[in-house]
């Protein structure tokens, strides 16, 4: 863990500062870039290929896409509390020149909704389910001043379209638009209640005993939307490393959630693949796969990301839409600071993530740790 957890630092001053992240982070990389061209060199790396050149191990085509599995969890940190747990499975179909014909076939359906006129333009699919508790486990009365138990179950369709700039404005090579539907059920029938139960049976833990006070049954409804940039890869030190920025903008809209947000991510490493970073779960929107990697077919990078965000509402901490429930009085601006670790090879990634989180209702004791944990594979035919 990268902040203890006693820390009392009010982030709440500095979130606002962090809505303008995703710009910040990239002014040096962008002037970098710029500098370079001003020079009369050029900003990619060394033994750099085009954004669409055909990879060395290249991979057979006939792509059934990429699958990914996610898990966060503040376990990995000996708490058990806030938001305490989330899995998401998820599937992105592949891109059009790897797809398999009857994948094109809904490629080519989808184009007509697309973002915009490029062509790589692709489906996810998802099912996810996320918990929530108080801090005291064993209290089975209402806690006043704690937030609501509550769980979330729901099935996600999405549509991302990717962008491919010739002229790089700003130092930006590539830009992802994302677009994504939550439709699922708030409450006992998202079984939060039995997915806990079950895990701490097992890890012979003690259960929490307040789950009968948990937010009442809602259909929930959630629409976001993400624009991600990548600034192109440059040298780092020492030789054979690069870095780039992933900074981004978004929003949604919802009785589950409805805030704005703007982030970034800083990436630093060898081979670093042409996406826009690790899924995760905080993110809202996912990773677009890059594809087969170059060189020598994988890649290690460190990144370091920050968040801030505007919270409208937030059924987690607001209580039910149209009932009375238990709620506290939320903290309208929130962040996310972020460190982690990815590893990618052949068709599989493997990415940690440690996740701080600043207080998200008022009397909140401490802020939110908690890990992430994605396994991602591409399937062949």
């Amino acid at each position: 863990m990268f902040f203890s957890p006693g820390c009392r630092i009010d982030w709440r001053i500095l979130s606002t500062g962090l809505l303008l992240l995703g710009l910040v982070v990239n002014w040096p990389v962008a002037g970098f870039a710029q500098s370079k061209k001003a020079g009369g060199e050029k900003s990619e790396p060394k033994n750099a290929e085009p954004e669409n050149a055909e990879p060395k191990n290249a991979e057979p085509k006939n792509a059934y896409g990429t699958f990914t599995f996610q898990l966060e969890n503040d376990l990995f940190y000996g708490a058990d509390r806030h938001y305490t747990n989330g899995l998401r499975l998820s599937w992105v179909s592949p891109s059009p020149a790897d797809t398999r014909q009857e994948l094109n076939l809904i490629r080519e359906r989808l184009q007509l909704i697309g973002l915009n006129n490029n062509k790589d333009t692709r489906l996810g699919l998802a099912l996810a389910q996320e918990m929530y508790t108080p801090a005291d486990r064993h209290r089975s009365d209402l806690i006043p001043g704690d937030r609501p138990y509550a769980g979330w179950l729901y099935g996600a369709v999405s549509l991302h379209s990717k962008t491919v700039f010739e002229r790089k404005p700003h130092g930006f090579e590539a830009m992802l638009n994302s677009v994504e539907l939550d439709l699922g059920i708030v409450g006992q029938h998202a079984y939060a209640k039995e997915t806990q139960d079950y895990i701490h049976d097992i890890r012979l833990f003690e259960r929490f005993d307040g789950w009968h006070n948990q937010l009442r049954d809602e259909p929930g409804i959630l629409l976001m939307y993400e624009r991600k940039f990548r600034t192109g890869s440059h040298d780092a030190f020492p030789a054979d490393l690069q870095m780039d920025a992933v900074p981004y903008v978004g929003g949604s809209i919802g009785n589950v959630l409805t805030h704005v947000n703007a982030g970034g991510a800083v990436r630093y490493g060898y081979n670093i693949p042409k996406d826009f970073g690790p899924p995760n779960l905080i993110k809202d929107m996912r990773t677009l796969d890059a594809g087969p990697l170059k060189n020598d077919g994988w890649s290690l990078y460190g990144f370091a990301g920050a968040e801030g965000r505007f919270v409208a509402r937030n059924i987690f901490l607001d209580g039910n839409t149209w009932r009375d429930s238990h709620r506290v009085d939320k903290e309208p601006w929130v962040a996310d600071l972020s460190l982690g670790l990815a590893y990618e090879w052949g068709r599989f990634k493997i990415a940690y993530t440690e996740v701080l989180r600043t207080r998200e209702f008022k009397g909140q004791d401490d802020n939110a740790h908690f890990g992430s944990f994605s396994l991602s594979w591409r399937l062949l035919y």
